[in-house]
Formats: C-alpha cells, sequence, structure tokens
C-alpha cells in the first residue's frame, strides 16, 4: 500500500510540473530538438529491465505500449502549433491540464485494478511501458505536425 501511495504522490507530481514545462514551452518558439529530446531522456528509464523484479512479459509490453499509443491520442488532439512573429510555437490548450489530470486519474484507476494481481515490480515496468508509449506516440506527432507546419511556412 504505501508504494501505491508514494508512486501515485509522485505521478502526480510529475504530472504538475508537465504542465508548468509545457505553459513556459508555449512562450518560447517550438523545434525539432525540443519535441525529440524528451522521449530520448525517458528512454534511459529502461534500465529498471536490467533487474529481474521488473521485468514483464511480451504480451504485458505490448499491451502497455498500446495502451500508451491510445492514450496519447487526447495529447495529441490538445497539441496544435502556430505561427507568431516568423516563428513556429505550440499553441497553449486548456484542455492540456484537464486531459493530463484525467489521464493519471485513470492511471491510478488502473494501477488499483492491477496492482491486486501483478507484483510492484512489474506494475512499474508496465506503466513506464505506457508512459513511453504514450509519450514517444505524442511526440512523433508532434514532430510530423511540425514539420509540416515549417516546409508550409517555407514555402509560402
Amino acid at each position: 500500500m504505501f508504494w501505491l501511495i508514494s508512486s501515485t504522490v509522485v505521478a502526480s507530481i510529475m504530472a504538475v510540473v508537465m504542465i508548468f514545462v509545457r505553459l513556459r514551452a508555449a512562450k518560447r518558439p517550438a523545434s525539432v530538438k525540443k519535441i525529440i529530446l524528451p522521449p530520448f531522456f525517458m528512454s534511459t528509464g529502461a534500465l529498471m529491465f536490467l533487474f529481474p523484479v521488473f521485468r514483464v512479459e511480451w504480451t504485458q509490453v505490448a499491451e502497455a505500449v498500446l495502451i500508451g499509443a491510445l492514450f496519447s491520442i487526447f495529447l495529441i488532439r490538445s497539441s496544435k502549433f502556430e505561427v507568431r512573429d516568423g516563428e513556429i510555437y505550440l499553441k497553449p490548450s486548456r484542455a492540456f491540464v484537464f486531459i493530463l489530470f484525467g489521464l493519471l486519474v485513470l492511471r491510478i484507476i488502473l494501477k488499483i485494478i492491477i496492482g491486486a494481481t501483478i507484483s510492484f515490480g512489474e506494475m512499474s515496468g508496465m506503466f513506464f511501458l505506457l508512459a513511453f508509449g504514450m509519450i514517444f506516440t505524442w511526440r512523433i506527432a508532434m514532430l510530423m505536425q511540425f514539420l509540416k507546419l515549417e516546409r508550409n511556412y517555407k514555402q509560402a
């Protein structure tokens, strides 16, 4: 129970930090580097799978990544770019805050349901994969949207 509560508190703090990061990012021009670096930084978390306690079956990997990709649809829909002063910016979205907290609540519910049937280590591994699948898919979609807007803006 301690791990469930502490991991939920940490996830909540991370969600709040993400909101502030997103709000600050909207004040500066976007770039390819700013879009693709977060998944690379997050990928270092995969080192957790070196330890047997965090390892999951391949079917669980597929499930977690697929659910993460499905969750990313909400983030993709709330992430739009615009051209201001000759630069491309990420548009601030009020829906992003609600989506992020909605995903957090859903994650907590899933954690409670799944936590009753698998170990904390396996659950941690699955939720890392879910988050990585979500962020990776979201950032790929953002990159495609950014490059398309950049190409169209330069042609105009």
